[in-house]
């Protein structure tokens, strides 16, 4: 994988809306995600696009033994909550729209591909997939490296990548930044969803 960018293997056939299709551009929309190191929460998320403004940002909830992350616009109101499935196998994860947690209001769940793996993989299935035979979406690649895919399905079509991103000031102000490519027509709340379970499950992974 050479670069931030590289093209689609496919074109996506359809748009991808999760959320809303007011979060879906006709161009490549590229976000640097910054993540506090030392948070009480463990969850401190804030996406900024090309131009630096904030567009979305993630809180993480206090002490709990259930992780709760919400997903906030740029006003502050809540966008998406993730809440992780306490003694799931596969770490899953689920997450509803806004702030809610009825099982109406859920959008899709997130889980391992499988319990024994050298690198964090994940399958993605939405909330009509109540079979969850075949996976929606898939997350693939190492993401200790900030270096992985998201996939539609099991197929070759990419809608999002993670890259790595250096900065000398966020390394001193103890920040963890990287960049996040969706590509076109792919509903960028949905990846930035993903990204932050990504990082969850693989922050577990790291404290066993």
């Amino acid at each position: 994988m050479a670069g931030p960018y590289q093209r689609l293997s496919a074109p996506v056939p359809a748009p991808v809306v999760v959320v809303s299709p007011q979060f879906c551009s006709p161009d490549v929309v590229p976000l640097t995600v910054t993540k506090k190191v030392a948070s009480l929460s463990g969850g401190d998320f804030t996406v900024t696009d090309a131009n630096g403004a904030v567009v979305l940002q993630v809180k993480g909830s206090f002490f709990t033994v259930r992780k709760r992350r919400v997903l906030l616009d740029a006003a502050g109101q809540p966008v998406l909550s993730m809440h992780e499935k306490v003694f799931s196998m596969h770490n899953r994860w689920e997450v509803f729209r806004g702030d809610s947690t009825n099982a109406s209001d859920l959008l899709f769940t997130v889980k391992r591909f499988t319990l024994m793996q050298l690198r964090t993989e994940l399958d993605v299935f939405l909330a009509g997939n109540t079979a969850q035979q075949a996976c929606d979406f898939r997350m693939k690649g190492s993401y200790f490296d900030r270096n992985c895919v998201f996939y539609l399905g099991n197929s070759d079509v990419m809608i999002a990548q993670i890259s790595r991103k250096y900065t000398v000031s966020n390394v001193l102000l103890g920040k963890d930044t990287f960049n996040v490519t969706v590509f076109p027509h792919v509903d960028h709340v949905f990846v930035a969803a993903l990204v932050v379970v990504l990082d969850e499950v693989h922050s577990r992974d790291r404290n066993y």
